[in-house]
Protein backbone atom coordinates (compact mmCIF):
# COMPACT_ATOMS: atom_id res chain seq x y z
CA UNK A 1 0.00 0.00 0.00
CA UNK A 2 1.50 3.55 -0.64
CA UNK A 3 1.61 6.88 0.71
CA UNK A 4 -1.66 8.22 -1.26
CA UNK A 5 -3.87 4.91 -0.20
CA UNK A 6 -2.87 5.43 3.27
CA UNK A 7 -4.49 8.91 3.27
CA UNK A 8 -6.93 8.11 1.05
CA UNK A 9 -8.14 5.43 4.00
CA UNK A 10 -7.77 8.30 6.03
CA UNK A 11 -9.69 11.06 5.07
CA UNK A 12 -12.77 8.48 4.28
CA UNK A 13 -12.40 7.54 7.95
CA UNK A 14 -12.81 10.76 8.85
CA UNK A 15 -15.87 11.19 6.73
CA UNK A 16 -17.54 7.91 8.70
CA UNK A 17 -16.61 9.29 11.98
CA UNK A 18 -17.61 13.13 11.19
CA UNK A 19 -21.06 11.69 9.54
CA UNK A 20 -21.23 9.39 13.15
CA UNK A 21 -20.92 12.23 15.37
CA UNK A 22 -23.12 14.71 13.69
CA UNK A 23 -26.15 12.21 12.94
CA UNK A 24 -25.82 11.27 17.16
CA UNK A 25 -26.46 15.13 17.65
CA UNK A 26 -29.96 14.91 16.02
CA UNK A 27 -30.96 12.68 18.32
CA UNK A 28 -30.36 15.43 21.02
CA UNK A 29 -32.50 18.58 21.86
CA UNK A 30 -32.27 21.68 21.99
CA UNK A 31 -30.28 24.61 19.82
CA UNK A 32 -26.65 24.10 21.00
CA UNK A 33 -27.26 20.64 19.94
CA UNK A 34 -28.99 21.53 16.50
CA UNK A 35 -25.60 23.96 15.49
CA UNK A 36 -23.38 21.41 16.95
CA UNK A 37 -24.89 18.76 14.50
CA UNK A 38 -24.73 21.41 11.93
CA UNK A 39 -21.11 22.58 11.78
CA UNK A 40 -20.17 18.47 12.06
CA UNK A 41 -22.57 18.45 8.54
CA UNK A 42 -20.61 21.30 7.14
CA UNK A 43 -17.08 19.41 8.46
CA UNK A 44 -18.80 16.41 6.28
CA UNK A 45 -18.68 17.44 3.32
CA UNK A 46 -15.92 19.41 3.50
CA UNK A 47 -13.89 15.83 4.66
CA UNK A 48 -15.89 14.61 1.58
CA UNK A 49 -14.70 17.00 -0.95
CA UNK A 50 -11.56 16.20 -0.39
CA UNK A 51 -12.06 12.48 0.12
CA UNK A 52 -12.81 12.83 -3.59
CA UNK A 53 -10.52 14.82 -4.52
CA UNK A 54 -7.74 12.25 -3.34
CA UNK A 55 -9.80 9.63 -4.90
CA UNK A 56 -9.39 11.56 -8.64
CA UNK A 57 -5.74 12.02 -7.65
CA UNK A 58 -5.22 8.24 -7.08
CA UNK A 59 -7.21 6.90 -9.92
CA UNK A 60 -5.12 9.64 -12.26
CA UNK A 61 -1.83 8.76 -11.11
CA UNK A 62 -2.64 5.01 -11.30
CA UNK A 63 -3.73 5.30 -14.85
CA UNK A 64 -0.56 7.39 -15.58
CA UNK A 65 1.31 4.32 -14.70
CA UNK A 66 2.46 6.14 -11.25
CA UNK A 67 3.29 3.50 -8.02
Amino acid sequence: MDILMGVLLLAMAAVVVVLALGVANFGKGGMEAAKKSNKMMRLRILFQFIAVVLIVLYVYLRGQGVQ
